[in-house]
């Protein structure tokens, strides 16, 4: 579904804060793959679906999606392809405009622009439906500004709204991690739910190794731009969160028990 061929990002190139981001990376994610990524602060996780999204293009290597070239294609012709949810609950949608404006604008994603605009009422009974399964009674809430919602709220619509056109590809970007912990449970059930009932193809970035061990059929983990462990199956179901502790042990060279940039 998704390949990565020798994929290498660096930043701030020719001048004293150069920084090599991605290092020459190459990995396959298949269909139906769900895929939890963890990894220290600065270990590429973001650069790396930044580049899957194509909010950054890269330096070097490929990226294909079903076989085709994608390396240079801009974020909006991705648009067609992949679904994106980010740590900020503010960033997936728009304040200013009513809930079911923002769910209209996610369901053209992809598509051609036009000179339609406004909702029209299959629209409207489509979105109350979606709304439904979060329990949150934002289906009777549909011509209210989205700012007026929390964050919690806001970020399950935004979860909704990426999934809206079933994408090839969904991309999460710690999007918990800004949320309570009985809101963020509560969005990470969602999101098994929907990954599951729409056998969707994903990539979560997480701190918290729990939730990476937990969740999906597969696992990576990220340092310095590469990718140094990649378990599936019965492996990873046997994974313990020591075993991971170990091996940022091994890479740092120091006990990690109490750092605090992974969350237990």
């Amino acid at each position: 579904m998704l390949e990565i061929k020798k994929l290498k990002k660096i930043f701030n190139r020719g001048s004293i804060n150069e920084v090599t981001a991605i290092h020459s990376l190459s990995s396959f994610i298949n269909n139906r793959d769900f895929v939890t990524v963890i990894g220290s602060n600065g270990a590429g996780k973001s650069t790396l679906l930044n580049l899957i999204a194509g909010t950054y293009l890269p330096d070097a290597g490929e990226i294909l999606f079903d076989g085709e070239r994608a390396t240079n294609w801009p974020e909006h012709r991705r648009a067609a392809y992949v679904g994106r949810v980010f740590q900020n609950p503010l960033s997936g949608t728009c304040a200013s405009m009513s809930v079911e404006e923002n769910f209209a604008l996610a369901s053209r994603r992809g598509l051609r622009p036009g000179f339609r605009w406004g909702v029209t009422n299959s629209e409207r009974s489509l979105f109350r439906d979606k709304l439904r399964l979060l329990g949150l009674g934002l289906e009777y809430r549909l011509k209210d500004k989205v700012g007026l919602l929390s964050g919690g709220q806001r970020q399950s619509l935004t979860l909704l709204m990426a999934t809206l056109r079933r994408p090839r590809l969904l991309l999460l970007d710690e999007h918990t991690a800004a949320l309570d912990p009985k809101t963020a449970e509560q969005v990470l059930g969602l999101t098994g739910e929907l990954i599951q009932e729409m056998e969707l193809t994903a990539l979560m970035v997480t701190h918290n190794m729990k939730h990476a061990i937990e969740l999906g059929n597969r696992l990576i983990m990220m340092h310095n731009g590469r990718i140094i462990l990649d378990v599936d199956g019965q492996t990873k179901q046997n994974l313990t969160i020591q075993d991971l502790l170990n091996e940022f042990s091994k890479l740092k060279g120091q006990d990690l028990t109490d750092d605090k940039m992974l969350l237990i």
